[in-house]
């Protein structure tokens, strides 16, 4: 993957995390590069560096097919890229929420709607990598336009099921 610009690589950040291979993640981010929206994201990448950000590809691509970022505009100012983009799938596989402590807050069976909403994407750049990653998503679209909220009766059944089996999954 060849990148010229710290937007360049900002921006192949986000693609990969479609339909990147492991091996795409090394070049974009730095060994110590840190997500700050790990906070909801399974154990493995709330860690550091490509392969944190990869096991969050991962995590993303098990409940949603199709996944892409259509990029709108990109601002680059000294070591801040700044992306305003459209994120859309298709809900196939369970999403797995959790919280601070790294366990299972929720899960949410596939209904196979799609989605899109807008976020904005914030990269701290360093070497002519990612350091650094925050965003401003609209969670409550997606889960509207999904079905999660507000739930059905039948759905919010589905979901206790499916939370309770990701929670016995994960303590065993």
């Amino acid at each position: 993957m060849t990148t010229s610009t710290d937007a360049d690589v900002a921006v192949a950040s986000l693609h990969a995390m479609g339909s990147g291979t492991k091996a795409d993640f090394r070049p974009l981010y730095t060994e110590d590069a840190v997500n700050r929206e790990a906070l909801a994201e399974p154990p493995e990448a709330r860690g550091t560096g490509p392969a944190a950000l990869f096991a969050y590809a991962l995590w993303l691509r098990a409940a949603f097919s199709d996944l892409a970022w259509e990029i709108h505009e990109v601002v680059h100012d000294g070591e801040l890229v700044v992306i305003h983009s459209t994120m859309s799938g298709r809900q196939t596989g369970l999403f797995v929420s959790y919280g601070p402590d790294a366990k299972v807050a929720a899960a949410f069976p596939p209904r196979g709607r799609s989605f899109a909403v807008t976020q904005t994407h914030w990269l701290r750049m360093r070497d002519g990598r990612v350091a650094e990653h925050w965003a401003n998503r609209d969670d409550l679209g997606m889960g509207q336009q999904l079905g999660w909220t507000p739930p059905t009766p039948l759905y919010l059944g589905r979901m206790l099921l499916a939370t309770r089996r990701e929670r016995s999954k994960a303590a065993a």
